[in-house]
């Protein structure tokens, strides 16, 4: 079965580029975006390892933690990671886990549970339902995952938004609409009563009554 969110990332063991690694353990209390690939020396998944190494200090400054996963062995990461900085400009700066037992992959959802053999005798198309994203909150559950294809590249420009919404409503009483970007308006929470909404936002804009429009909280509105 697949993860859904809500659900408790299942925690593992596993060989990465900078050592052993206790998932729960790894993530601490910090935020995190574990991204997967089918298999190391793909043309897109190069593209996006390197453009994640490049904006990586974005994550670094919500506090994100990232890490990659691909079905090989370790020491072919080591290989692959030479070719993404010659050929994208940016090396690896994260830890990217060898799935070569397939267990993360199944633990994921990723794989089927049957998946078994050497992982260097198995093709990328064998493994390409391995291109997801998870995001995962500090309390260990998963709060957003994106599943993509082979053939078309991931948007971490997305997953940064995505990450400033679930912060921001982790710790406020609202919601953010379509397209919002960090400091844009945001929407009163549903389950907030008119009441509530008076004491913590003072005044809103309503253009229906299941519409309650204010201020993104704690941005200072310019005088």
């Amino acid at each position: 079965m697949g993860l859904s969110i809500g659900d408790t990332a299942p925690d593992f063991e596993a060989e990465t580029t900078e050592g052993r690694i206790s998932f729960h353990d790894w993530i601490g209390d910090a935020w995190t975006v574990l991204f997967s690939h089918p298999k190391d020396f793909t043309p897109v998944c190069t593209t996006e390892l390197g453009y994640m190494a490049k904006i990586k200090p974005e994550f670094d400054r919500r506090g994100v933690r990232v890490i990659g996963l691909s079905v090989d062995p370790v020491d072919r990461h080591g290989e692959w990671a030479k070719d993404i900085e010659e050929t994208q400009g940016h090396a690896p700066n994260y830890p990217i886990i060898s799935d070569a037992d397939f267990n993360v992959s199944k633990l994921y959802g990723m794989l089927p549970a049957s998946t078994s053999g050497d992982p260097l005798e198995r093709t990328p198309a064998d493994n390409q339902t391995v291109r997801n994203v998870f995001v995962i909150g500090p309390d260990k559950k998963v709060k957003l995952i994106l599943v993509y294809p082979m053939t078309t590249g991931r948007n971490f420009d997305e997953v940064l938004r995505v990450i400033d919404s679930l912060q921001l409503t982790a710790n406020h009483r609202v919601s953010t609409p379509a397209q919002w970007r960090s400091g844009d308006d945001v929407i009163i929470s549903g389950s907030v009563s008119n009441d509530e909404a008076r004491e913590i936002f003072g005044e809103w804009d309503e253009p229906r009554p299941y519409i309650r429009i204010v201020p993104q909280p704690g941005v200072k509105i310019p005088l």
